[in-house]
């Protein structure tokens, strides 16, 4: 279904599938919310960031929509956006220094729109290194990293700021850009681990296994929801 087209920097959350343009530090923010069932929704919205742009990353990526369609069906509203110099979203790409502004400028729209919501960060590859390195400043409710690129280069996990909120991990085992040992080795030296789901046989991009990183997703997260929206 075509997202309907919305004025940018709308001063409500959208009620059905919407496309807009935030004002971002470099320019406009390509973006896309969506929203819960009424019967299903909680009072909390999840800011999805998608992977490495340089690698062909958009809000449109396989991964990304079924993180999206996962967090939704448990009942919270979405935003994705495409990070600066993507898709239509305005800038250069900054290897995760101005993407993490792009972040901020969008979490506070959110926060504008649904005050007192719980905000949830998700992201995939570089979405994810984005999300975490920002949870804690930004106050996030709960994260989730997909396939997270520890060690690889540009990227500084062990100078991040752990979160305190629940924060769920998944990473294949077999995945052929990040080093799932070196994810789990990371894993293993933190002071508080994250929730991690290890997933046999499957690559980056969890071919012929996105319904199950959907169910993994919904099955860990179902009792970090917030209250239902009523």
């Amino acid at each position: 279904m075509t997202p309907i087209a919305f004025p940018n920097d709308p001063d409500q959350f959208p009620g059905e599938e919407a496309s807009f343009a935030l004002s971002g530090p470099a320019g406009k923010l390509e973006t896309i919310s969506n929203v819960a069932e009424p019967a299903d929704a909680r009072r909390g919205v999840a800011v999805i960031c998608h992977p490495n742009p340089v690698e062909g990353g958009t809000m449109h990526n396989k991964v990304v929509t079924m993180v999206e369609r996962s967090l939704r069906e448990r009942g919270l509203d979405t935003v994705r956006f495409n990070f600066r110099g993507t898709g239509a979203s305005e800038g250069q790409h900054d290897y995760g220094n101005g993407e993490s502004d792009d972040l901020a400028a969008v979490v506070r729209w959110v926060r504008s729109v649904r005050p007192g919501d719980a905000l949830w960060l998700a992201g995939f590859s570089f979405g994810s290194y984005v999300s975490l390195r920002n949870a804690v400043e930004l106050d996030a409710d709960a994260l989730i990293s997909i396939a997270p690129p520890v060690a690889r280069r540009h990227y500084e996990f062990d100078a991040i700021p752990l979160p305190s909120c629940p924060w769920l991990v998944v990473m294949g085992e077999s995945d052929e850009v990040v080093d799932p040992q070196a994810v789990f080795d990371w894993i293993d030296s933190l002071p508080k681990k994250p929730e991690l789901v290890r997933m046999p046989d499957t690559g980056h991009f969890f071919h012929r296994r996105l319904m199950d990183l959907r169910g993994a997703i919904k099955h860990v997260v179902q009792d970090w929801l917030p209250p239902p929206r009523g």
